[in-house]
């Protein structure tokens, strides 16, 4: 079943969004792995996608007010839309926490975490793909569930350490903030292939 032909005008938008987000992740992993200073302008390059990303679910938005029919029901495009939205978001809120809470050096917990959200954005990404192709969407999503279960087990064991091992206390409250700002956003990740798997069976 193809959901949103290539033609569609949705199905366009969504993946500019997807290709956001791919960028946006992949600028946020290169910060955590390079230091302090690269994800400072890492940072900025994402703060500029996301105004882009805002820009997309406008126009999604706009289109979806003026158009009479549909290729899936207006609800189920919006809230594709919306949960895009809010992983990209997340993205541009966590670098934003390393850059002004000046984490340095950055713990090797973060780039993990770095590399889940990117992992998770290109599976975001295939799901996406598989509309097109009419191909196994589900397989995608029951990764992104993975990922999501994997976030959650380092990000509980991190803050454990932090309470064992970090005597500064802001240090601690800043870098506790900074892994539930990734774990948010890995959640939100969850949150897309949640949709997506719903919309899948409704129109199965």
């Amino acid at each position: 079943m193809r959901l949103l032909p290539r033609e569609e005008k949705f199905y366009r938008l969504f993946l500019k969004q997807v290709e956001i987000i791919s960028e946006a992740s992949r600028l946020l992993l290169d910060g955590v792995r390079t230091g302090n200073a690269r994800m400072a302008s890492s940072a900025t390059e994402i703060s500029v996608m996301e105004h882009r990303g805002d820009e997309v679910i406008h126009e999604v938005f706009t289109r979806l007010n003026q158009t009479f029919i549909t290729p899936i029901d207006p609800e189920d495009i919006h809230s594709i839309s919306a949960a895009l939205d809010n992983v990209l978001d997340g993205i541009e809120d966590t670098s934003h926490r390393l850059v002004s809470y000046r984490i340095n050096p950055i713990p090797s917990i973060m780039v993990m975490l770095a590399e889940i959200v990117a992992g998770c954005a290109s599976s975001i990404k295939s799901a996406f793909e598989a509309l097109e192709k009419d191909g196994p969407i589900m397989e995608h999503c029951i990764e992104i569930n993975r990922l999501e279960n994997e976030a959650d087990r380092i990000g509980r064991s991190a803050v454990a350490d932090l309470f064992d091992k970090e005597t500064d206390p802001i240090r601690l409250i800043k870098l506790k903030e900074v892994y539930e700002f990734f774990e948010a956003t890995i959640d939100c990740c969850e949150d897309v292939a949640d949709v997506l798997q719903n919309v899948v069976v409704k129109n199965s």
